[in-house]
């Protein structure tokens, strides 16, 4: 294995492996699909059935509780994916098999029947899966040994993550809503299927680098980019022991499990059908609920039972990732109104429609961000094929007709854009906006980090979850004048701008802080579990996001759409001055982790 490393490192471009870009334009063309179909659906599933681009009219709750449930699922089958990839195939093929699957979804999505629309979102679960966990997982092999690199090679790789959501929600977007929704879910899938030619054909590179099923799990966690551990002296180390778990945890474990995914499928179930997998009540509180409540009695009862187990050290430190992540929940279910309420804020109640000069500004500004990106990663991809060509021609090639293809359909964008005499914005544009502020805004918070100034772990909680309430304010504040229960409206696109950018200061305050303190805060050997708990709370967050968005019809109608944002105002911002209050117990709760 070590050969392989050192040949990987013998073509280097921009200081890196070859390799690693072959991961890099993998995984932009993954997450190109994956955030190119995703905005679509809800503007999809409630778009009328007579309009120029007819949908299937669904009523927003609706909708919302169906995407609720897949945004989940994505967070949970990659635990899944990921024991797969250790034991069975290895984490190349686990890939492949990702990319396979979730093209085939993709496909069966862009023939808009019914069945294969269900049929297409359940591939796309199970493809996630299998790619999400696994291609990271590569990376951490390709860098063992050369460990001072990875913090470099991660902020490499979650450019990609960030490029791709940027092209493909705006291409995807833009196909889907000028030219039929086929053609925008229809995109996504053939390049998805480019990026899994092009991965497979460079298999070569990579010898032996996650080609086997690891004998020893180990769980990478990308996000810890700005901070290292210090090492503990020796009188600092902590003593732990073995905490196994019992046949109670293990019962535990499968009820509660059981209960959430009970939950999940029966919730829109029972909302679109009209049926219920739990057809009872229990003092007036339905079955679905008392499901829900019920799984999450259990997963509690789990999880205080085996902190309580712990020597003392161990155990605070676990209880501040538990404290964490229940922040994290919080900061998940408004974030992600970004795919549900605001996209339905931008295509109902935002007015799109420029003229003038402001249309010329917006399309020269609009031209700059689309094109500038894409010279730069054209860049890229030519020296990575003078490193590479001899090697793997033909990965190469499949690469080179994907960007020909990202080209033509950028220019023919600007050109159907710069041709017309107005401008009206795609209702999916504004989706592109938390990535291009992610990778112009990422550098300064990196710098904030490195500083003297870089707050504790609560604080920057407290900061992320407040600057996330201020962006639903500037909703609240714009959509303050729209009369209630109106379906449509015209209000500045300046408010949903503006929303959009604070909501990506807090994402940048939190989301890449989490996963970094349960790496320093959890003993190695149990951090598969709360890792898994990490992303199951990642999970909640999506289904109670879209659950709370699918409130935007009832809350408009009995108050007004202003009331709505406000409520989504106040409650983080709450929670964010709990999180300070709470920073100097969470900091004893450490034992001196920052």
């Amino acid at each position: 294995m070590n050969t392989d490393i050192e040949n990987l490192f013998k073509d280097k471009v921009l200081g890196h492996p070859a390799g690693l870009f072959i991961l890099f334009f993998t995984e932009m063309w993954e997450r190109f699909s994956f955030y190119g179909m995703r905005i679509l659906l809800v503007l999809f599933l409630t778009a009328p059935i007579l309009s120029d681009n007819p949908g299937w009219e669904w009523p927003r709750e609706n909708a919302l509780a169906l995407i609720g449930t897949y945004a989940s699922l994505l967070y949970l089958t990659p635990i899944i994916g990921g024991w797969i990839a250790d034991k069975i195939t290895g984490y190349r093929m686990a890939v492949v098999i990702g990319c396979v699957v979730m093209t085939l979804g993709h496909a069966s999505m862009a023939l808009e029947t019914t069945a294969s629309f269900y049929l297409g979102l359940a591939l796309l679960v199970i493809g996630t899966g299998f790619f999400k966990p696994n291609i990271t997982s590569i990376i951490s092999e390709m860098y063992k040994g050369k460990e001072s690199k990875k913090d470099g090679a991660y902020t490499i790789f979650y450019m990609g993550v960030n490029a791709g959501a940027f092209f493909g929600m705006m291409l995807c977007g833009y196909l889907a809503e000028n030219y039929g929704w086929s053609w925008g879910f229809g995109l996504a899938g053939i390049f998805m299927f480019l990026g899994m030619l092009q991965f497979l054909l460079a298999g070569k590179l990579f010898g032996n680098i996650g080609a086997k099923p690891s004998k020893i799990h180990e769980v990478e966690i990308p996000q810890n980019i700005n901070e290292e551990r210090p090492e503990l002296r020796e009188e600092e180390v902590v003593p732990t022991k073995l905490n196994p778990f019992t046949t109670f945890d293990k019962i535990l474990v499968v009820l509660s499990s059981v209960g959430g995914l009970l939950y999940l499928f029966n919730d829109p179930l029972e909302k679109i059908g009209g049926t219920s997998l739990v057809p009872f009540e229990v003092g007036g509180l339905s079955g679905t609920n008392v499901v829900v409540l019920t799984a999450l009695v259990l997963f509690l009862i789990l999880l205080i039972t085996r902190i309580a187990r712990y020597l003392p050290i161990v155990r605070d430190r676990i209880i501040a990732v538990s404290i964490f992540g229940l922040f994290t929940v919080f900061f998940f279910s408004f974030f992600e109104q970004s795919l549900g309420s605001m996209t339905l804020f931008a295509r109902d109640y935002t007015d799109r429609t420029l003229v003038g000069n402001s249309a010329m500004i917006f399309k020269v500004v609009d031209a700059l961000l689309t094109t500038v990106p894409l010279i730069i990663i054209t860049w890229v991809i030519f020296l990575l094929f003078k490193k590479t060509f001899n090697r793997i021609g033909a990965s190469n090639i499949v690469l080179a007709i994907a960007f020909i293809g990202v080209w033509g359909l950028v220019l023919y964008r600007l050109y159907d854009k710069f041709s017309q005499e107005g401008n009206e914005v795609d209702a999916t544009w504004f989706g592109i906006l938390n990535s291009f502020f992610i990778i112009t805004l990422a550098p300064l918070f990196s710098r904030w980090w490195e500083s003297k100034y870089n707050p504790s772990a609560g604080m920057k909680y407290g900061i992320g979850l407040i600057l996330l309430g201020l962006g639903f304010a500037v909703l609240s504040y714009g959509a303050s004048d729209i009369p209630s229960g109106a379906m449509t409206a015209s209000v500045s696109m300046i408010f949903l701008i503006l929303a959009y950018l604070l909501h990506t200061m807090g994402e940048l305050c939190i989301s890449p802080v989490g996963l970094s303190y349960l790496s320093k805060l959890v003993p190695a050997r149990m951090i598969g579990f709360m890792f898994g708990v990490w992303y199951l709370a990642i999970a909640v967050g999506q289904k109670a996001a879209n659950t709370m968005g699918g409130m935007i019809d009832e809350i408009s109608a009995k108050y007004s759409l202003g009331t709505f944002f406000l409520i989504f105002t106040l409650i983080p911002i709450v929670v964010g001055i709990i999180a300070m209050v709470l920073n100097p117990v969470l900091k004893k709760l450490m034992h001196g982790i920052r």
